[in-house]
């Protein structure tokens, strides 16, 4: 995979977190209940594009992650460098 897909109408904000442990928390903790399952997915962006976000704090020290708006996916998207690989899967 090389691309995320677009956001939902519901989902106005892309959140990419900072670490697998934040990852595995929102994948194992919150997706699996919500949706039956849940991802970790690993992949490198663009230092130049990722210039342009802050890192937010999201409820802790250990809960970083950037917030990047729907309508700039594409964008997003074409900053990645590689592939983006699924390295967790929770169910």
């Amino acid at each position: 995979m090389t691309a995320f897909p677009h956001r939902l109408p519901d989902q106005p904000i892309f959140y990419p977190v900072l670490s697998e442990d934040y990852a595995v928390k929102i994948a194992r903790d919150w997706n699996v209940p919500a949706s039956g399952s849940g991802y970790v997915t690993r992949f490198e962006v663009k230092s130049s594009y990722l210039a342009a976000y802050a890192v937010q704090e999201a409820g802790g020290r250990a809960h970083l992650e950037y917030w990047i708006p729907a309508e700039e996916m594409d964008a997003f998207n074409a900053a990645i460098i590689g592939k983006i690989e699924v390295i967790r899967e929770f169910r």
